[in-house]
């Protein structure tokens, strides 16, 4: 074992739900001579079943701690923390009994990252639907590590395409929107990001532009009043103590050229005001981004894909860039700061 080998990091990869595309593209990752430890936490028979059906040459080993390969010799090699299933898994087809051990994956991987054992963790995609169908009220990853880390909030963030684009309202109706953007919200929503970008990201002063909510961002008040009451008084309350913030922005023009060149990140009001622009730039390549949390969570920007599961169809360059920012973010700042 070198000392370099030793130092690198080490990241989970979470499998996510077994019937979908997560258990093939993790069996990807072994294609590359990755510049960290990569551990994949899935059950270790449907892997190797994925390693098998794949075609590639892929060698399945037990994850021990003790034992560390350098980078060139992980390629072909896939690393599996085993967590076992309930039952046995048909691509494409839910099945609720599974439920359990999709969380179970989550939840040793949060530990892991807690505990030191990891430097950080990437998650495969995971069915809402199927996790509720087992009776487990689940509203996505993002909440669900808030909760398990004791984070009274967290920032939904997507990067790709040159774009970084936060959220300040995620899974909401359109109609509950409004309500939701508070001046308390939007504050916490900036200073996380904010904190993210300086200790995560390495950029020592950044600068955020800030998407309006309504149309032409209200067109002063003919076309709502949320910016008036709302937005303006907290952007400028929060630039008189130092952050830059440019905004409230036109949606409609914020995502410019011009304009984007001004900024570090975007904050956009909800979540499809931004998300479409960003996964049109990354071209399939976009990661999710949890800000505020005491670890390190990137994920693939994509769903469980049930209908391209075991075709061997599936891309895996969401889960490859999700993965590459992973290692960058679990690193010192130093040396980061790049715009």
């Amino acid at each position: 074992m070198s000392t370099q080998a030793a130092r690198q990091a080490v990241i989970a990869v979470t499998s996510g739900e077994p019937a979908g595309v997560g258990p093939e593209l993790c069996v990807a990752l072994a294609a590359r001579a990755w510049p960290a430890r990569l551990v994949v936490l899935g059950d270790a028979g449907l892997i190797r079943r994925c390693a098998q059906a794949s075609g590639r040459a892929v060698r399945v080993c037990d994850y021990d701690p003790a034992v560390v390969r350098a980078p060139d010799e992980r390629v072909g090699v896939l690393e599996v923390l085993h967590v076992p299933l309930a039952r046995p898994v048909v691509a494409g087809r839910l099945d609720p009994h599974n439920a359990a051990g999709v969380l179970a994956l989550l939840d040793r991987a949060i530990d892991g990252c807690r505990s030191g054992e990891f430097s950080a963790m990437v998650t495969a995609p995971v069915h809402k639907a199927v996790i509720n169908d087992a009776g487990v009220a689940f509203s996505g990853h993002t909440e669900y590590l808030a909760e398990r880390t004791g984070t009274p909030r967290v920032v939904m963030m997507l990067v790709g395409g040159g774009l970084r684009v936060a959220l300040a309202t995620t899974h909401l109706p359109l109609a509950a929107v409004p309500a939701a953007i508070t001046a308390r919200a939007l504050e916490e929503t900036l200073r996380i990001m904010h904190a993210d970008l300086v200790t995560r990201f390495g950029l020592p002063d950044p600068r955020i532009l800030v998407a309006g909510l309504n149309p032409h961002a209200g067109e002063g008040g003919h076309m709502g009043r949320e910016e008036i009451e709302v937005i303006i008084p907290l952007l400028d309350r929060l630039r008189a103590a130092g952050m830059q913030l440019l905004g409230p922005l036109p949606a409609d023009t914020l995502f410019v050229p011009h304009t984007l060149e001004q900024g570090d990140a975007v904050l956009a009001m909800y979540h499809d005001q931004g998300l479409p622009v960003l996964k049109h730039a990354s071209f399939g390549g976009g990661v999710n981004v949890t800000l505020g949390l005491p670890i390190v969570r990137t994920s693939v920007d994509h769903g469980t894909a049930l209908d391209l599961a075991g075709t061997g169809r599936a891309d895996p360059g969401s889960l490859f860039a999700a993965v590459e920012l992973a290692i960058a973010l679990a690193a010192p700042p130093a040396g980061k700061g790049s715009r």
